[in-house]
């Protein structure tokens, strides 16, 4: 069934062409769907196009679909070109000609926005646990590890005394700063758009704030032709968002591997999460960072993608945003995996408490030496010059008590207050709104 059939077959090349992957995609939203058609017909039946028996008959027919969507079980027939056919084909099977009633004042463009940004709303909220999930293991690793030294580094060589205190920490700190970017993504994707049908509003006095309070959005987007062309830039800057996630995450692989490595030796993977060699026996191989890492550097082009889909689209709708979909609805879970995995094995990861016993390393606290002289009153070139001249010399030895006391140093990590910035940003995210607003329809 089309929901714009006018009697005459589609080529079936141009058909399946045309359609390709949606009854695929549309699975994803299934659920989304139902919700918005909730919403929807609760709106119709305040303004007087449906009436209140048959408003409690689509409601109870959409939750049962609405379970069925949950539980995996829900469907697209071949027949059905999307989601929003199939649903109103299963509601006109089971209550006749008042499940024709359910599109009157939409159109399928305001329904898939909403369906997106339904769903981008779950999506998100889903993310944002697991961020939280992986902070809170980095900061638990960094209190545990705080007062063992390990080399920091820069140009990948020796620099200055580090901590794994500070190594994980740094990366809790740096999921605070893709909280932020995660909440300024769920601000834009919680508005509704519901009831900017084509694009250009309806005849129908279509009650929109009524939507928007029955979905719980936090508000809508208001003008209906700004509300069409939001489609694609939620999407982008949902995943501009994802991408920050994922480029603290790459990194964070990255030092996991390196360090793993014989020649740095700094930290143990735990060997159920390592893999093996078909040919060298004594292979413990960290592919479940490697693997992330590429994935991570996958979701970061995923902005670049839809940007180059929608970059030269004029205002209104184009058949174009449906790609947006393929490369966009999969990507969530990628996400969540790659954050389920991380926290695993960081929960998990042991470090070398004897790094600094190595004399490899005796030369990262020869900024110590000079601070140490030039504290005693030697001015600060001097005192460069100074160990400078030892080092070449082979005369330096190095002072490894260290004493480090300022804001977010070796000796005060302030992940107390980088936990009190990640609880204040968690704070803004609606959540209540969205699970009062299932809850309002018994689901």
């Amino acid at each position: 069934m089309k929901l714009w059939d006018k009697g005459y077959d589609t080529d079936r090349e141009i058909e399946r062409y045309t359609v390709g992957r949606d009854r695929e995609m549309d699975l994803y939203l299934a659920q989304d769907d139902v919700l918005g058609s909730m919403a929807h017909i609760t709106m119709l039946q305040s303004i007087g196009l449906l009436d209140k028996d048959e408003l409690e008959a689509l409601l109870a027919e959409l939750r049962k679909i609405y379970r069925q969507a949950v539980e995996g079980s829900f469907t697209i027939e071949e027949g059905s070109e999307d989601v929003h056919s199939q649903v109103e084909l299963m509601l006109t099977r089971k209550l006749g000609e008042t499940g024709k009633k359910i599109h009157s004042g939409r159109s399928r463009n305001d329904q898939v926005l909403v369906d997106l940004k339904l769903f981008t709303r779950r999506q998100l909220r889903l993310i944002v646990q697991d961020v939280l999930d992986l902070f809170h293991a980095l900061q638990r690793q960094s209190e545990r590890y705080a007062s063992v030294l390990m080399p920091g580094y820069t140009h990948l060589q020796v620099a200055m005394p580090s901590s794994f205190g500070l190594w994980f920490g740094a990366y809790a700190e740096s999921l605070v700063d893709d909280m932020t970017m995660l909440l300024a993504a769920w601000k834009q994707t919680n508005r509704n758009p519901l009831g900017s049908a084509a694009g250009y509003g309806s005849s129908f006095p279509l009650n929109r704030r009524m939507t928007t309070e029955l979905l719980g959005f936090d508000s809508m987007d208001y003008n209906v032709v700004y509300a069409q062309m939001g489609r694609g830039k939620t999407e982008r800057n949902v995943a501009f968002a994802m991408a920050s996630v994922a480029g603290t995450v790459s990194k964070l692989a990255y030092d996991a591997c390196m360090f793993n490595s014989q020649n740095f030796n700094f930290v143990r993977l735990p060997k159920e999460c390592t893999t093996g060699s078909s040919i060298m026996p004594h292979k413990k191989n960290p592919d479940v960072f490697e693997l992330t890492r590429a994935k991570c550097n996958k979701l970061q082009g995923l902005p670049q993608q839809i940007m180059m889909i929608m970059n030269n689209l004029p205002s209104g709708y184009f058949r174009d945003l449906q790609i947006i979909k393929e490369i966009f609805l999969p990507s969530f879970q990628e996400l969540r995996d790659v954050l389920a995995m991380t926290t695993y094995i960081v929960e998990r990861m042991e470090v070398r408490t004897d790094i600094i016993e190595d004399s490899r390393y005796d030369l990262m606290f020869s900024v110590e030496e000079v601070n140490r002289l030039a504290a005693e009153g030697m001015p600060f070139r001097d005192a460069y010059r100074k160990v400078g001249m030892d080092i070449e010399a082979g005369r330096f030895t190095p002072h490894k008590d260290i004493c480090h006391t300022h804001e977010g140093s070796i000796g005060n990590l302030c992940n107390g207050e980088i936990r009190q910035m990640m609880d204040e940003l968690v704070a803004e995210f609606s959540f209540e709104r969205t699970d009062a607003a299932l809850r309002a329809f018994g689901l």
